[in-house]
């Protein structure tokens, strides 16, 4: 950005629910007077006594000093006419996800404030440049996407539409710092960034349900204890509200002309058309008691199987034998014709592993190695699995101090497909200039608490992984849903990293 931000001291906020609420808290926080409206007859007052009453909370456990308290709140001046905000420097609207009714008030907003005054909005699943075509210049506007709730999430994306000009750009990245938030520029398109890198998480893990692959309960637990991620895909898609999250699904999918990789299942529609939103309404993909706390039916397998205590390995595997050695067990390269054999295949499933190593399916049993293996391990099997070897098997690895989740036959398991869903998705948002490979990271870190952002994941499990990963499962399954991107195969060819830029 050539050119330097305007200085901004006035802020007009329009919309006083909880996002409004919350943006017009960290401006006056931020050090800027704060102008707040809202169309519905006291919704204002009652947003600034919620705005003061949280001042009062930080000031009681030590987050903000008195005085600091007192001085925002002489910042924040609730008006009652959108005409009030005439003198502000920068107006953020925060109001129904209408196009319609934004427009309307982009409309009025021009006609009241001042010809260097910023008009932005906080819009989740609207195109930028679409509010803009309401208005005359529309150089002046570009998005302010903060996260509820805004004073705790400290991401914001700045949305640049194709006639957003590098000074408002500039302008909008200092006021998110102002306000103590870490801003990101995005470029104008659906879902922006966090909402449209937050698909793959959920999308696969409910691909691998639908598929009859493995339970939710089992789905959240791996993701939780494999991979790290602090929440599951269910109980997340459960906390956010179905009905929030499967209409942000089609908006970004259909933006995308119904690309295969931004796909939701059957599964997510049912649960929005039959009211099972999730803890708001005490039942999801879980059930809920009186006091939102979720009857999570267990993941584990469980045996009372004696031990079994000599394994065949598939193929010669240093860390997969490595592994088993560690849980206690005998591993031999020599099949005995009757005990298990262990493989730990990269996205392949043990039917297509057992037909192409000509091995017996009834007795071939895959571990995936790519995660964390410290609390839970997670075994594959084949059609016509014999239960007392895999039972067996369970029994081990119990001993050994693991949980186990036992699923049905699935290329890539649970956790390497869903990584590698989430690291492709990021990959393909560096492809197409969504933001830098950086701020792809920082966002997806920052917005949705992942562990890795996408592209550090991906150099993580290794880009060649990743690829392999996904190779396999579109020649298996021969689902365009998992072609990898540009972006990822180049690096993955040439041994490069995932953030390494063009």
């Amino acid at each position: 950005m050539s050119e330097a931000a305007q200085t901004i001291e006035i802020v007009g906020v329009v919309g006083a629910g909880a996002m409004g609420r919350g943006i017009a808290q960290v401006g006056i926080t931020g050090g800027m007077q704060v102008l707040l409206y809202d169309a519905a007859p006291g919704a204002s007052v009652k947003a600034r006594d919620a705005i003061f009453a949280q001042l009062d909370q930080m000031v009681a456990k030590g987050r903000l000093e008195v005085d600091a308290a007192a001085a925002a709140k002489q910042r924040l001046t609730v008006v009652d006419d959108l005409k009030a905000l005439a003198p502000a420097d920068l107006v953020v609207e925060a109001i129904v996800e209408n196009l319609a009714v934004k427009q309307e008030v982009f409309r009025q907003l021009e006609a009241i404030v001042g010809p260097d005054c910023l008009l932005a909005s906080n819009t989740s699943s609207l195109r930028i440049a679409s509010i803009a075509s309401a208005c005359q210049h529309r150089g002046r506007i570009g998005g302010l996407h903060f996260f509820n709730p805004v004073p705790v999430m400290k991401l914001v994306e700045v949305i640049r539409a194709p006639s957003t000009d590098d000074r408002t750009v500039a302008t909008l990245v200092e006021v998110g710092k102002r306000m103590g938030r870490v801003p990101v520029v995005v470029q104008d398109s659906p879902g922006f960034l966090v909402n449209l890198g937050g698909r793959a998480y959920t999308q696969e893990a409910l691909r691998i349900v639908s598929e009859g692959v493995a339970t939710p309960a089992q789905v959240d637990a791996v993701m939780r204890e494999a991979w790290g991620f602090r929440m599951g895909p269910f109980e997340l898609m459960d906390l956010t509200g179905i009905d929030v999250n499967f209409p942000v699904s089609q908006i970004v999918h259909e933006g995308y002309f119904y690309d295969r990789r931004l796909a939701t299942s059957p599964l997510h529609q049912l649960l929005r058309e039959s009211g099972q939103f999730g803890r708001k309404t005490g039942r999801g993909f879980y059930e809920y008691d009186s006091e939102g706390k979720a009857k999570v039916p267990s993941p584990d397998a469980i045996s009372s199987t004696p031990p079994i205590r000599r394994v065949a390995l598939a193929e010669a595997d240093d860390a997969l034998g490595e592994l088993l050695r560690s849980l206690g067990l005998e591993v031999s390269n020599f099949d005995d014709g009757e005990g298990p054999i262990v493989c730990a295949p990269l996205g392949e499933d043990c039917s297509s592993y057992a037909a192409r190593k000509q091995l017996d399916h009834r007795r071939l049993f895959a571990l995936d190695i790519a995660g964390k293996l410290d609390k839970r391990l997670t075994m594959m099997r084949a059609p016509g699995a014999r239960q007392n070897l895999l039972d067996g098997l369970v029994a081990s690895l119990h001993d050994a101090g693991r949980a186990v989740t036992v699923i049905h036959d699935s290329p890539g398991f649970i956790g390497q497909r869903i990584a590698a869903m989430v690291a492709n998705l990021g990959c393909e948002m560096a492809q197409i200039r969504l933001a830098s490979p950086e701020d792809i990271d920082r966002a997806m870190t920052l917005g949705l608490n992942y562990p890795f952002g996408p592209l550090a994941l991906a150099d993580a499990m290794g880009v060649g992984t990743v690829h392999e990963v996904l190779r396999q499962l579109q020649e298996i399954t021969g689902d365009d849903r998992y072609r990898p991107s540009l972006w990822l195969r180049r690096r993955a060819q040439l041994g490069l990293s995932a953030l390494t830029p063009d």
